[in-house]
């Protein structure tokens, strides 16, 4: 089959299909958006598949699986239906298809990957032998973190010989060969509250505490190894004529290996208090762990791209966390960044290129049947 030809035929199909689903709007954490999401998933999955998919639901929170063929997993397909965007957020920001661009909250971040997927897939089920061993997973809170989906993941990728992840591209189509990896913190000051104007004197100002402890977290960095740590959004106190007892802020540390995650780790959960009477408490930790490229599986996408007559890709590797790093830290072959070729995620610019559409989802198609041959 010429796989690019196929691919620019079934073009149309695919942009209606993503708009349908940046159209179906789902935020992480609401579990009415995310259900009308995944069923809209599983329906449009199944044009492609010809089966329906399974919507599995942990903890309140549905993840569409296909399991495709017999005979043991070979190749996992995994992705996000879920988006950091707001039921409403379509009021200004509609999913529409102009100028050359497909726009819409979660239009690059992910969901026409997705369904570029979907079509690679399709495509490589007319060939003899079809998409036995394919599984695919459609996380619903990979925006999140992927607390809910993340034994699906394990599971559904254990004994693969590669999983593909169908994110956005690099700003120039690079496919994503590692990814950093990323805990999450919040650093709580406990003090003591008291009247402002009365007797602070006996309060244990928590403001002031925190004050004092944000540069010394956020000097943990280090880029000559390419580690962040970055406080961000935070509070102080309940009340403006209050000495505030409690004071928070949320801290992202973003590390290329488990070393420098567990350092970082040791040194915030190692911070002294600088004001008397002032206590810290530290909560979270790694969410996930870094992902190692896989130098073998680029270079089949190479000749895949070569054998297309494309121009070869380059890899990129980037900050970003996705469901993909904890497949690649389970030891499979993992490539990333096989969707859609855009920008602005998880801004109002968000929008997907469709040029080169056609030609990504031939590269996913190609790739996954060399999979499925050996």
């Amino acid at each position: 089959m010429n796989y690019r030809d196929a691919a620019r035929d079934r073009l149309d199909l695919l942009i209606d299909h993503a708009l349908r689903l940046v159209a179906c709007e789902s935020p992480s954490g609401d579990p009415g958006a995310l259900e009308r999401s995944a069923g809209l998933v599983a329906m449009i999955g199944a044009a492609y598949f010809g089966v329906r998919g399974e919507v599995v639901t942990r903890d309140g929170v549905p993840h569409v699986r296909w399991r495709l063929g017999h005979g043991p997993r070979r190749v996992l397909v995994l992705g996000h239906h879920d988006t950091v965007w707001p039921v409403g957020s379509l009021q200004r920001l509609p999913a529409v298809a102009d100028g050359g661009a497909l726009r819409g909250p979660g239009s690059y971040d992910m969901k026409t990957g997705l369904v570029q997927a979907f079509l690679a897939c399709a495509l490589v089920r007319e060939r003899p032998g079809g998409l036995a061993g394919v599984s695919v997973l459609v996380t619903g809170d990979g925006e999140a973190g992927s607390a809910t989906a993340r034994a699906l993941i394990e599971r559904e990728s254990a004994g693969c010989a590669a999983v593909l992840v169908p994110e956005g591209a690099g700003p120039g189509g690079e496919l994503l060969t590692a990814r950093k990896g990323v805990a999450r913190y919040r650093l709580e000051v406990v003090g003591r509250a008291a009247h402002p104007g009365l007797e602070p004197e006996r309060g244990v100002n928590a403001g002031l505490e925190l004050a004092a402890q944000i540069p010394v977290v956020a000097g943990l960095g280090d880029a000559s190894v390419g580690t962040t740590v970055v406080p961000t959004a935070g509070s102080i106190g309940t009340s403006v004529n209050t000495v505030p007892d409690t004071a928070r802020v949320a801290v992202d540390v973003r590390a290329r290996t488990d070393a420098e995650l567990a350092r970082v780790d040791a040194a915030l959960r190692g911070l002294t208090p600088r004001t008397p009477g002032a206590r810290l408490v530290l909560h979270g930790g790694v969410t996930h762990p870094p992902m190692p490229p896989s130098a073998d599986l680029f270079a089949l996408a190479a000749a895949s791209a070569a054998a297309l007559g494309l121009d070869p890709p380059a890899d990129l590797a980037v900050g970003a966390a996705s469901d993909g790093n904890f497949t690649a830290a389970a030891g499979v072959p993992t490539l990333d960044g096989l969707g859609a070729v855009g920008g602005g995620a998880h801004t109002p610019d968000e929008h997907v290129l469709i040029a080169p559409i056609a030609d990504r989802v031939a590269l996913f198609a190609h790739l996954l049947d060399r999979l499925l041959a050996g």
